[in-house]
């Protein structure tokens, strides 16, 4: 399958697994890189640049196709070693950079000057627009379904990705809700020239966590996320725990009054606890609705093929099918 995104970062398929803290190591990123699509190292779970130069080089034992880095720019007290992270990334050969948080304006032009494309993660058409406008190559964008944040806007892809397509001159992928071939084809129909997948590649074979994650996103139904943080309007949709009703109990209690300290044992330096250690209540996880369409742990490859056949199989058979077939033959369809 090509599309915009196949040529733009000279993968085989349409389909990229996005950045994700503790979850975006080299065993993962490999995997995705293998089968044919585009895997992303997570910088900042990376403690240093020196460190994230290593987890590349890992990441290059394991496979010799395309893959990104994922560095999501953060307000802090303690600033990440930014400067640091990117000449990694220029001097590692790294081609491919995926962008979050915090307008990349500033890191832009040394990336580019380096032959980077830069893909920046957007959760609303406002946001994805000025992305394009600074000079981002592509944009991600996530819908309200999505795991992790999903912005105040509330909007689904069945609108925003249209809107995207609508407004947006550069190419985007879709993100938030995807898992199998129906949300590759459904992206694609709604002007998407791919799809960014964080779940569900969480549950395979190869993503670094405690076997207790990927079980938990298995027994989940699409009922099973909370949004949390809201009143700080730093939404986060997140799998339900014992440590998310916590949080959720406190934000009722606290209100408007609620800041990060008094939820900081649910929320801070919880997630080794959880992928590691498989702590399942420690607190507050990523998560998203696409869980209620994840009841398997295939490996990567396995997976990737199985999205493909699938999109195949749709847009080849039932789609086509639709337009040649007879009327009594569609209304059965």
């Amino acid at each position: 399958m090509r599309t915009k995104i196949t040529e733009m970062f000279e993968i085989e398929h349409p389909i990229i697994q996005g950045g994700m803290h503790c979850v975006g190591l080299a065993e993962l990123v490999g995997a995705v890189a293998n089968a044919g699509g585009l895997g992303m190292v997570t910088a900042l779970t990376q403690p240093s640049p020196e460190h994230l130069k290593a987890e590349i080089a890992r990441t290059r034992e394991i496979t010799d196709k395309a893959f990104g880095v994922n560095l999501t720019f953060l307000p802090s007290v303690s600033q990440p070693d930014y400067p640091g992270y990117i000449r990694v990334i220029v001097e590692a050969g790294i081609k491919v950079v995926e962008t979050a948080g915090n307008n990349p304006v500033k890191w832009l032009p040394g990336l580019h000057e380096a032959g980077i494309k830069v893909i920046h993660k957007c959760t609303s058409v406002r946001h994805a627009l000025k992305a394009e406008a600074i000079g981002c190559d592509a944009v991600s964008v996530d819908g309200f379904e999505c795991g992790g944040h999903p912005g105040e806007d509330d909007v689904p892809n069945m609108i925003l990705l249209p809107r995207a397509a609508d407004t947006l001159k550069i190419p985007f992928v879709a993100s938030g809700g995807m898992a199998d071939g129906r949300s590759l084809v459904a992206a694609l129909a709604m002007g998407a020239e791919g799809m960014n997948m964080g779940t569900r590649f969480v549950a395979t074979t190869e993503a670094p966590v405690h076997q207790n994650v990927k079980d938990a996103i298995v027994a989940a139904s699409e009922l099973d996320t909370r949004l949390v943080m809201r009143p700080l309007r730093n939404t986060e949709r997140v799998l339900i725990n014992a440590g998310v009703e916590r949080l959720i109990a406190k934000e009722k209690a606290l209100g408007d009054r609620i800041t990060f300290a008094d939820i900081g044992p649910e929320v801070a330096g919880v997630y080794p606890q959880i992928m590691y250690n498989g702590e399942m209540d420690a607190g507050a996880w990523s998560c998203g609705m696409v869980a209620g369409l994840i009841d398997d742990v295939p490996t990567v490859r396995d997976l990737i093929d199985r999205i493909m056949a699938e999109a195949e199989l749709i847009i080849r058979a039932r789609l086509a099918g639709l337009l040649d077939a007879p009327a009594a033959v569609r209304a059965a369809a």
